[in-house]
């Protein structure tokens, strides 16, 4: 059954619309693995405006003290500043993304081809942490051979066009699942006889279209979700939603 990952960013950004102290991304979090979640994920922007690196280690501190068995999940470009940060905090997962620090969110994978030196050296520096490394793609089943050559132990999934409204979603989910049907054959792992490359997913994920995905690809390791948690929650309760959550990731 995949991990969900709870995403704190929405939270964080309606904290970050008043000078307040709330909603508080750490009791969210708590609230969050206290209702099963597997983890939670945070993405701390060179600009702060919503994850801050205060949230980084107070998130820390709370899964390391209170949920040891769960992960901190942190994603973000691999700029100097971002690396440092990791290498201090640790997580258990890296998520490398090629974002523009003014994207308003991920929106795209890497071209690994063009990337492969730097995303390389800097696969191989977290993990020399004990880090973890994701790898954020397009579903392209071309792409499985290119992200293990450059020694990640995982891929993330876009699912936004997936997800997205208005898109042909049966044609959507069968990239999605050629792409994780050609990471599960790659890579050292796969040549030793292991399960290849990891495959997480995140963007655009709801309870709809979850139960679609999981039946297409029931081996998937993680989801990714806040947008669409977060707005769920509203309705349901933070803990709730949690929970109904981890029901759709069950098919």
């Amino acid at each position: 059954m995949a991990q969900l990952s709870v995403n704190l960013n929405a939270v964080a950004y309606l904290r970050n619309r008043r000078d307040l102290t709330w909603p508080s991304v750490t009791e969210m979090a708590r609230l969050a693995l206290g209702a099963g979640a597997g983890g939670v994920t945070v993405h701390p922007r060179p600009d702060e405006r919503h994850i801050r690196r205060t949230d980084v280690f107070e998130l820390l501190d709370l899964v390391r003290d209170e949920w040891p068995d769960r992960e901190l999940n942190i994603e973000g470009y691999p700029d100097e500043a971002f690396l440092k940060l990791c290498e201090v905090v640790r997580p258990d997962q890296v998520t490398l993304v090629p974002d523009d620090p003014g994207q308003s969110t991920s929106d795209h994978g890497w071209d690994i081809a063009k990337h492969a030196t730097m995303l390389a050296e800097t696969i191989e520096r977290l993990q020399n942490g004990s880090m973890r490394v994701s790898v954020f793609v397009d579903p392209d089943p071309g792409i499985a051979a290119l992200a293990a050559e450059v020694g990640a132990d995982r891929v993330e999934l876009f699912t936004g066009p997936y997800g997205h409204p208005g898109s042909d979603p049966a044609a959507e989910l069968a990239k999605l699942k050629a792409t994780a049907d050609a990471c599960r054959k790659a890579g050292l792992r796969a040549a030793r006889g292991g399960a290849g490359l990891g495959v997480n997913a995140g963007h655009d994920l709801t309870l709809d279209n979850l139960p679609p995905l999981l039946k297409a690809i029931p081996d998937l390791d993680e989801c990714s979700i806040g947008h669409a948690l977060t707005a769920d929650a509203l309705k349901y309760g933070f803990a709730d939603t949690v929970r109904k959550y981890i029901r759709a990731l069950a098919v």
